[in-house]
C-alpha cells in the first residue's frame, strides 16, 4: 500500500518538473528571461608597454581604470583617454624615456613622455621659432634619442627684417610693404569742387589723400608720420609722382602745414 503511494508521488513531482520545464521554455522563447545590463556599461581598452587590456566597466574614474588593467604609472608617465564611441574608451599609456638635447655645445638628459621631438623641447623650454632642429620637430620620441638644437641665423635674419619692416603708429606696431619719399600739401574738403567728394567717392575729411594713382592705388592705408594713418581716395590734377595732397580739417591747419617733404608708408 504504502509503496503504490510513494510511487504516486514520484510521478506528481515528475508532471511538476515537466511543468517548470515548460515554463521556462516558453519564458525562453518570449523573452522574459533576458536580463538586463547596466546602462552605463562600457568597454575599456587600455594600451600600456606594447600591451592591450580591454574589459567591460562601469568606471569612467582614469586611475581606477589604469588599476585594473594593473598599469602603474611613474610621475613622468602620461596616459590620453578619448572616447571612441558611446560604449567604448580607450587609454594610452606613454612611458617616460630618457632623450640627450645638445645647446651650444652643452648636453643634458631629461625624462620626457611626450610623443614628439617638439613637444619634447617646447617642455623644456626652447623657443624653437628661432631655432634650427636635428632631427626634425615631427620625429617620433624614442628611447636615448639624439636632439641637436642651434640658433638660426636665417631664422634670426627674417624675425629681423621683419622686425625693419614695421612702423609705429597710434595702433601700435604695424607692418608696410612698401615706403616712398614724397613731397606734400594740404588742402580742404571744400576745395576743388567744393562738394566734398572725393574720386573714389569718400566723403573728403581728415585722413583722406589725393594721390597719383600709378604710384598708390586708390583705397591704399597709409602712415605718414607727423600727419598720421590715412587713405588714398583722392586724386588732383597737379598730384602727379610722388607728391601727395592731405585733406586737412581747418584753413589754419592747411596753412600750418604748407608744403614739406614727408615719408609715406603704404601699409599691409
Amino acid at each position: 500500500m504504502s509503496f503504490k503511494r510513494n510511487l504516486r508521488i514520484t510521478e506528481n513531482q515528475k508532471k511538476i518538473i515537466m511543468s517548470v520545464m515548460l515554463v521556462a521554455m516558453m519564458m525562453l522563447n518570449t523573452g522574459f528571461t533576458h536580463v538586463s545590463l547596466p546602462e552605463n556599461l562600457h568597454k575599456v581598452t587600455v594600451n600600456a608597454d606594447g600591451k592591450s587590456v580591454t574589459f567591460d566597466t562601469t568606471r569612467t574614474n582614469p586611475q581606477l581604470l589604469l588599476a585594473k588593467a594593473g598599469v602603474k604609472l611613474s610621475a613622468q608617465d602620461e596616459y590620453e583617454m578619448h572616447k571612441i564611441d558611446e560604449a567604448r574608451t580607450e587609454i594610452n599609456v606613454y612611458r617616460a624615456v630618457p632623450v640627450t638635447i645638445e645647446y651650444q655645445g652643452q648636453k643634458k638628459e631629461v625624462l620626457t613622455s611626450k610623443q614628439t621631438v617638439e613637444d619634447a623641447l617646447i617642455e623644456s623650454g626652447y623657443n624653437l621659432e628661432l631655432m634650427d632642429v636635428t632631427p626634425g620637430l615631427d620625429t617620433k620620441i624614442r628611447a636615448n634619442l639624439d636632439i641637436a638644437v642651434s640658433d638660426s641665423a636665417a631664422k634670426l635674419e627674417a624675425l629681423r627684417k621683419e622686425r625693419e619692416e614695421q612702423v609705429q603708429t597710434s595702433r601700435g606696431m604695424q607692418r608696410y610693404s612698401a615706403v616712398y619719399d614724397m613731397e606734400a600739401t594740404a588742402y580742404l574738403p571744400t576745395d576743388g569742387g567744393g562738394d566734398g567728394i572725393t574720386a573714389s567717392g569718400m566723403v573728403a575729411r581728415r585722413g583722406v589723400v589725393a594721390v597719383d594713382t600709378s604710384v598708390i592705388p586708390l583705397g591704399t592705408r597709409l602712415y605718414i608720420p607727423g600727419y598720421g594713418e590715412a587713405i588714398a581716395a583722392d586724386t588732383g590734377g597737379a598730384i602727379n609722382g610722388h607728391r601727395i595732397d592731405l585733406c586737412m580739417e581747418s584753413y589754419g591747419e592747411a596753412m600750418d602745414f604748407g608744403r614739406r617733404d614727408v615719408t609715406v608708408y603704404v601699409l599691409d
